[in-house]
């Protein structure tokens, strides 16, 4: 399957080690170099922002989700091609995965994590096949890994959906697992 969007979750804020921005801007020029759009939360700030502004600077497309109540907190990225304000945050979420092909999750805070997880969820249960990774930059990530592995050992996770869980540090390899070459 012809990848043609990532959907990228990452921080409303940029957190206090520059490599994060460094590897946003990295992904966002990948992204737009590949011809692949981007799909994220909307905002024009930390992370987010850093990701979209990199994918419309290198002359890529960019379509934006935000609920209305973060409109006003986040101040929706108006210089995107497609901000599409919706009810929710449940309604955000389940637009951006279905626009989606693949998901790629930079650093972030409790709504990257929760993203994340419930595109692995789902992937688990069968409502998606879509590919999904993870890009560990400085090991932001390293003991989410060891997490899951943990849950593996401990049962509480088959071995076959702890591979769901795909880690790297390379903006290139990333889309290599969403995009399977």
């Amino acid at each position: 399957m012809k990848i043609k969007r990532i959907c990228v979750y990452c921080g409303a804020s940029s957190g206090n080690n520059p490599n994060f921005t460094l590897k946003a801007k990295e992904l966002g020029k990948l992204l737009a170099s590949k011809g692949i759009e981007l799909v994220y939360g909307g905002g024009h700030v930390g992370l987010m922002g850093v990701v979209a502004d990199s994918v419309l600077e290198h002359g890529g497309k960019v379509i934006g989700i935000i609920p209305r109540k973060l409109m006003d907190q986040e101040q929706g990225h108006t210089g995107i091609q497609d901000l599409r304000v919706v009810n929710d945050m449940h309604e955000r979420k389940a637009t951006m995965a279905t626009l989606a092909d693949a998901f790629i999750a930079l650093p972030g805070g409790f709504g990257t994590l929760e993203e994340l997880f419930e595109v692995l969820t789902w992937s688990q249960i069968g409502y998606h096949q879509k590919p999904v990774a993870i890009l560990d930059v400085d090991q932001y990530y390293h003991h989410l890994h060891k997490f899951v592995e943990h849950a593996v050992s401990s049962g509480l996770l088959r071995p076959q959906y702890g591979k769901l869980f795909q880690v790297t540090e390379s903006t290139e390899e990333a889309l290599q697992i969403c995009c399977g070459n």
